[in-house]
């Protein structure tokens, strides 16, 4: 009797991959750069956040450019990583602090969910994100 052998994957480079493709984004936010963040995204991503309908590039493009007077400071926190073939998802925990030309200043923290897709090159695209933070009270 012929028994079959398991398939040993190594995801570690992929999932390295995905961790250095969230530190590109958070720098790339921080500095304002959208081109760099687009260059991250799929063509077809779609966004999913609290009351708001889902949206695309473009959307979010729009949404980008009236917070780009403000500092931005992040930090994430990646709980999971799972790699089948070309498609990883990904949870995590988010905080972003914007702090406006005034110094005021507020945080949106909480989980976030992320559907990433590698490319033909190789590299890692996000291709679906439920980001639900929400913004935090005093004391938190």
């Amino acid at each position: 009797m012929q028994t079959r052998q398991a398939k040993v994957v190594d995801d570690s480079n992929d999932d390295q991959a995905i961790r250095e493709l969230v530190d590109k984004w958070l720098i790339a936010s921080e500095r304002g750069d959208l081109p760099t963040i687009l260059n991250l995204l799929a063509d077809d991503v779609v966004f999913m956040v609290p009351n708001k309908e889902p949206f695309g590039r473009e959307a979010f493009s729009q949404s980008f450019e009236q917070t780009k007077s403000a500092k931005m400071k992040t930090k994430s926190d990646i709980q999971e990583i799972k790699i089948i073939g070309d498609w990883a998802w990904m949870r995590n925990f988010l905080r972003v602090t914007l702090t406006e030309a005034n110094g005021q200043s507020s945080t949106r923290s909480g989980y976030v969910l992320t559907i990433l897709n590698r490319r033909p090159d190789g590299g890692w695209v996000i291709a679906r994100d439920a980001n639900l933070l929400t913004p935090e009270g005093p004391g938190l």
